[in-house]
Parts: C-alpha cells; sequence; structure tokens
C-alpha cells in the first residue's frame, strides 16, 4: 500500500507564485486520489509488493496500458514534482549540473527556453522534463552497442497525460506539471506564465543536481552488472570454443 506522505513544506510557502488554495486543490485532493484510487485498484494483487517504479514499468506494458498505471504514474508524477521546488527557489543551478547542461544545450537559457516550449507546446493534460539519458540510442529499445559518454546527456522530453520518462529508460531529473489543474487557480489559462514563474521562482536546483548524481550512479552500476554479465557469458563459451578448436586441429592432422 502507497501512501501520501505529508506535504514538503507548509502550503503558503510557495506564495505568491502558488497559492495555498493551489496546493489544497492539487496536492489535497487531486494527488490524494491518485493515491487512494492506486491503493484500491492492487489491493490484494503482486502489485501491492512492488514499490511505485516498478509498479509504473510493469502496468506500462508497453504502451498498451493496464488499469493501473494512470494512478501509479500521476501518484509518482505529482510526488516527483513537489519534491522538484522549494520556497525561494529559481535562479540557475551550478556545478555538474550546470556543466551538462551547458555542454548537452549550450547554454542555460537555451535550456530554459526548450524546457518552457516543450511544457506550452504539450497539447492538453502532461507534463515536461529535464532527464538523464544513459547509453540508449534513439531507437525503439535498442541498446547502444558501443556507449561513449556523449550518450550519457541531458535531454528535454514531454509526456501526455500520466506518461513519465521511466518508461523508456529514462532518469527524470526535473518535471513541471502541465495539467490544467496545476495553475488554474493561479494563472486562468496563462500556461506560458506559469512555466515561467516554476522556472525562475520555484525550481529546487539542489534537488536536480541531486537525481543527476544518483542516475550517474545508476548508469555506471548498470555498466559495470552489464561488463560482468559479457565477462561471465565469455567464460561460459570458452570451453566450448576450446572444444572446436581441438577438434579443427585433430582434423587437419596428417594421417
Amino acid at each position: 500500500m502507497f501512501f501520501d506522505s505529508s506535504f514538503l513544506f507548509d502550503k503558503d510557502a510557495l506564495e505568491p507564485h502558488m497559492s495555498r488554495e493551489t496546493l489544497e486543490y492539487h496536492w489535497g485532493k487531486h494527488h490524494r486520489a491518485y493515491v487512494d484510487n492506486l491503493n484500491k485498484q492492487i489491493a490484494g494483487t503482486e502489485l501491492d509488493e512492488m514499490t511505485l517504479e516498478d509498479v509504473i514499468l510493469s502496468t506500462y506494458n508497453k504502451g498498451n496500458l493496464l488499469p493501473p498505471f494512470n494512478n501509479a504514474a500521476q501518484a509518482w508524477n505529482h510526488e516527483f514534482f513537489w519534491e522538484s521546488m522549494k520556497p525561494g527557489g529559481g535562479g540557475q543551478p551550478s556545478g555538474e549540473l550546470l556543466r551538462l547542461i551547458e555542454r548537452d544545450f549550450g547554454s542555460f537559457e537555451e535550456f530554459v527556453k526548450e524546457f518552457k516550449a516543450a511544457a506550452a507546446t504539450q497539447f492538453g493534460s502532461g507534463w515536461a522534463w529535464l532527464t538523464y539519458k544513459g547509453n540508449t540510442l534513439d531507437v525503439g529499445n535498442a541498446e547502444n552497442p558501443c556507449p561513449s559518454e556523449k550518450d550519457k546527456k541531458l535531454v528535454v522530453v514531454k509526456s501526455p497525460n500520466s506518461v513519465n520518462p521511466l518508461v523508456w529508460n529514462h532518469y527524470p531529473l526535473l518535471t513541471v506539471d502541465v495539467w490544467e489543474h496545476a495553475y488554474y487557480l493561479d494563472f486562468q489559462n496563462r500556461r506560458p506564465d506559469y512555466i515561467s514563474t516554476f522556472m525562475e521562482k520555484l525550481v529546487s536546483w539542489e534537488a536536480v543536481s541531486s537525481r543527476l548524481e544518483a542516475a550517474k550512479a545508476k548508469v555506471a552500476e548498470k555498466e559495470k552488472e552489464e561488463e560482468q554479465r559479457q565477462k561471465d557469458e565469455e567464460e561460459r563459451l570458452l570451453p566450448n570454443v576450446e572444444m572446436v578448436l581441438e577438434s579443427d586441429a585433430d582434423d587437419s592432422d596428417p594421417e
């Protein structure tokens, strides 16, 4: 069973950029409904024993969504969204995060422009994301056979409805919710103004930096596991190769 944890800060802590009323509806009603509905859907099933991330991956079902997916993904997305903000946020990142942003987007300003555009042009409900993309090609389900540091990059993506980048094997670092209930009480239909306020006044770059370090560690761990798997496979096949070589040698011996 999953629980809707207590809110990270006082509900008026993000004012005037995000109102207490918005948080009471968005967190107190919408987010809580996703969690409650998910718990009802998975009660007594094998999903009830999984982590929330595993529930999302299991029920995504290669795009043919199973019933619990929407509530599971929205519960995760919202928790991630709240943790992407802080009172007195905004500004610019620093350190490794800023270095990678400048490497992959050309400048921080270009990144902000691309992120805002993704969020503003997501048709209907959905999310915009900054993600860390590991050693994967832009080809469906293809693993890069020759990964390099250039493959480990930051990208901006957008997703419809409840979908999030976990299902694409990306590592989410930052998100903004562009479902209308996220901003209508404060901004009415002015989604671009809401997005600008989010980026300039609310983003917690410390949280994003921490997520980047965790993502890089996970990618490194996966690489080690893959190297070990390949080594084990080579060792498993080696006796067969030696037998073939010995057989070839015997066949070539003159009588």
